[in-house]
């Protein structure tokens, strides 16, 4: 299997570097996107919350990043749009790491959860 797969990863993050490295344990080389450097366009989070099955935007945010509380994301005001728009301009809140397998998609926390959609 090679470039079906797509893991957005942070090489910084031990549970991005795990879920890529069982991946590659089970012989699949994934299209590797480092979310940091190329933030996923709002459609692409569009896309992603829906191959999650996730309904709320804040089940793909790092809500406990210091990021989150500095811009308010918490209130319940904000529009699913903005909290997209947060998450395109700031990276740093998306959740990590994501593994996308045509339509499925699944969050590796624990990596082990990637399993289930390969």
């Amino acid at each position: 299997m090679t470039n079906t797969i797509k893991i957005y990863h942070n090489p910084r993050c031990s549970k991005s570097r795990e879920t890529l490295a069982l991946l590659e344990s089970k012989g699949i080389t994934p299209t590797i996107v480092e979310y940091l450097k190329t933030p996923p366009s709002i459609a692409d989070l569009e896309q992603l919350l829906k191959s999650l099955g996730f309904t709320d935007a804040r089940q793909l945010m790092r809500t406990k990043e210091d990021l989150y509380k500095e811009l308010n994301l918490k209130d319940e005001s904000l529009t699913q749009e903005q909290l997209l728009q947060a998450m395109h301009e700031n990276p740093k809140l998306i959740e990590r790491p994501i593994v996308v397998n045509g339509k499925k998609a699944k969050l590796g926390r624990p990596p082990e959860q990637v399993l289930d959609i390969l």
